[in-house]
């Protein structure tokens, strides 16, 4: 069987599917459900690097007395560094499922035991409780979508939107959902019949006719995946974000053609670009429930990835693709400091010139979706955007970063940005693997796993 990877950023877009019993069909038969990464039995471990004004990636330690340190938070964090984990009131430590985060918070689900949520960021807030949401009221959610004002938190049988800056006990808005329904499985942004806005009015319709998978919503542009593969955009066009081959804007959603006839799996935005990855997973179908549990992690580990397609603006060099007002700035930085350039042999002067003259080489706006080569070795598995860069992860475990670094959210130890994807040598160097990759605005998580314990259940020879 042949399923669709179906989230935007989040690992259940592309992990196995978990056998469960349907009570509600007369023949009880087992269905398919998205899994979470926790299912996999691994130790996963998240780590963070980019922007961290407000805490959002590392927390400022307490002095002896319990209280926080009037010290500033590090600004710009160049290396990936790991999250602390959240513990709850009976002291147990919380394995973190999934994290979203928008431009000054992340947003942590647990989805053990009853399943509650934690933030960090903006105001200092460590935990649910500080901005309003008691982990009680939080208990029972099954998936988040944060953005820089509002928290929507999603529910076996409703939807719940919060406003972080009112701090209020109550949700702003809420719609109950149907869990007797066939499809009404929720996958934030999309709920039933529609999907939930950045900002008032929350709640918009969508043709029933796209039959949505997943939705991917950038700066003021949404990109979205149906069940058959096909690619649709809608929103601000201005730079080519939508790729529909010009710049216009589009009301509606519409099919990106370009892409017609290629299924894709996977779908994500940034600020004024937007990427996805062609392919499909193959899914193994059990009759026993033991033996999916036996299987689990090896088939996770076999997951087909595809092809990775980049469009919209390329300014910071966010497609990969070659930038010409980013070299000039590098070349600018380099006078200024008085770096030689790697090319000895042609002055910096010279070598843009040479450049200039051959301007079709650079790409500042791509309206068309463009085929990226990440690495030539492996597909890609899960990509994710920030406003201006974009993280991949491909199907041997690497993570690789391009576009703009200024906060070190490209996790190269350096705040150099770069027109070309590069290996986050980290991991590697840490034998680990990383699973999924999550960009926030100007920061990038990403979760990872030993490779010796990705490797456990790997009854073939494992390419490290």
């Amino acid at each position: 069987m042949l399923l669709p990877r179906h989230s935007s950023s989040s690992l259940a877009a592309c992990a196995p599917a978990v056998l469960k019993k349907n009570k509600n069909k007369r023949n009880r038969r087992l269905v398919l459900r998205t899994a979470s990464v926790e299912l996999l039995g691994v130790q996963m471990r998240w780590f963070g690097f980019g922007f961290n004004a407000f805490g959002q990636i590392c927390v400022q330690e307490k002095s002896g007395r319990g209280e926080s340190s009037s010290a500033p938070h590090q600004v710009k964090i160049s290396h990936p560094a790991e999250l602390s984990s959240h513990v709850d009131r009976s002291r147990c430590c919380l394995k973190t499922s999934q994290i979203r985060v928008s431009w000054s918070r992340r947003a942590s689900l647990h989805l053990e035991g009853d399943s509650c949520l934690s933030l960090a960021g903006f105001g200092e807030s460590v935990s649910s409780e500080d901005c309003g949401i008691s982990k009680i009221e939080s208990r029972g959610c099954k998936d988040l979508f944060i953005s820089e004002s509002h928290l929507t938190l999603a529910f076996p049988d409703r939807i719940e939107t919060w406003d972080l800056q009112k701090r209020e006990k109550s949700p702003s808005w809420s719609m109950d959902i149907k869990t007797d329904a066939e499809g009404s499985d929720v996958n934030l942004p999309l709920v039933p019949g529609g999907y939930i806005a950045l900002k008032p009015p929350f709640y918009c319709t969508l043709p029933g006719h796209l039959k949505a998978r997943s939705l991917a919503l950038g700066a003021e542009h949404a990109v979205l995946l149906t069940a058959t593969g096909a690619v649709y955009s809608w929103g601000l066009g201005s730079h080519g974000q939508l790729g529909h081959g010009g710049l216009t804007s589009e009301e509606e959603p519409r099919v990106v053609e370009a892409l017609w006839g290629m299924p894709m799996t996977h779908v994500a935005t940034g600020g004024w670009h937007s990427a996805c990855i062609s392919g499909k997973c193959q899914i193994k179908i059990w009759t026993s429930y033991n033996q999916f549990e036996k299987d689990l992690k090896r088939i996770f580990l076999f997951l087909d990835g595809g092809d990775l397609y980049v469009w919209g603006w390329n300014e910071s060099g966010q497609l990969g693709l070659p930038s010409r007002g980013l070299r000039k700035s590098q070349q600018k930085t380099s006078q200024q400091t008085g770096e030689l350039c790697c090319d000895t042999s042609t002055p910096p002067d010279e070598k843009l010139k040479e450049e200039e003259e051959h301007e079709d080489v650079f790409i500042s706006i791509q309206a068309f979706p463009a085929l990226l080569d990440v690495s030539s070795s492996c597909e890609i598995r899960a990509v994710s955007c920030g406003s201006r860069h974009t993280a991949a992860v491909t199907t041997t475990g690497d993570l690789y970063t391009w576009g703009w670094g200024e906060y070190g959210q490209l996790g190269h130890q350096t705040v150099t940005s770069s027109d070309e994807p590069q290996r986050v040598e980290f991991f590697r160097a840490e034998q680990m693997r990383v699973l999924d990759v999550v960009c926030g605005t100007w920061n990038t998580f990403a979760a990872a796993v030993k490779e010796e314990v990705a490797c456990a259940e790997n009854s073939t020879k494992c390419t490290c």
